[in-house]
């Protein structure tokens, strides 16, 4: 992991989020504080590692973690709010469900959600910090294991596969069946998929 000069805190919590870009489920955050007494070999970048790798990693950060917190933002907040500021709000739930309260929050990305401690956004964090590493694994395990549920329920979708982002796949289902009640209506794939089955609707009245 590349050098990363961290503030002069006690308790630094990391932060980040999966699933902004999917077009279906709740975009996740999680906030860890890890333990320095108790180090975790080969945090990386969730999106990185193999999926065995992020499993294992996943209940050694849950064991070892001093404290670690997931959150979220439903479909019909991000449609309500728009994706970044359901984004900050999942980041918001993540800190505030922390059991231990940080001195200092570092977050993935370039723009830090309001908190009531010390911030920083860290630019390629989840390389660079391993707090924001192992976040970024406890969210993506946790958002691809909601996937999988949904792909039970919804199996012709394929949402296990491409875990709700826009592939040819998922745009292909939501031309054919339609959008789920997890779709996100604001993201245009699902709203054109929307207007267009009430198109086909009132077409096929016309003709009635």
């Amino acid at each position: 992991m590349a050098e990363f000069i961290y503030p002069d805190a006690r308790l630094i919590a990391g932060v980040d989020e999966v699933g902004r870009g999917p077009l279906v489920g709740a975009v996740v955050t999680a906030a860890v504080i890890l333990d320095p007494a108790r180090p975790i070999v080969g945090l990386a970048d969730s999106k990185k590692l193999s999926e065995k790798r992020r499993l294992a990693l996943f209940d050694e950060i849950k064991e070892k973690a001093l404290a670690w917190s997931l959150g979220r933002a439903e479909p019909e907040e991000i449609d309500r709010l728009n994706i970044l500021h359901a984004t900050m709000l999942a980041m918001q739930r993540a800190v505030a469900g922390l059991p231990l309260t940080p001195d200092y929050v570092l977050i993935d990305g370039n723009r830090c959600p309001a908190l009531p401690m010390p911030s920083m956004a860290v630019v390629k964090g989840d390389s660079l910090v391993a707090e924001i590493s192992a976040a970024s694994i406890l969210a993506k395990v946790s958002r691809d294991r909601e996937m999988a549920e949904l792909d039970a329920i919804f199996p012709q979708y394929g949402f296990a596969q491409h875990k709700g982002y826009p592939t040819a796949q998922h745009l292909a289902m939501l031309t054919t069946h339609g959008a789920t009640p997890h779709h996100r209506r604001s993201f245009a794939p699902v709203r054109n998929a929307l207007l267009d089955a009430e198109v086909r609707q009132l077409t096929a009245e016309t003709a009635q």
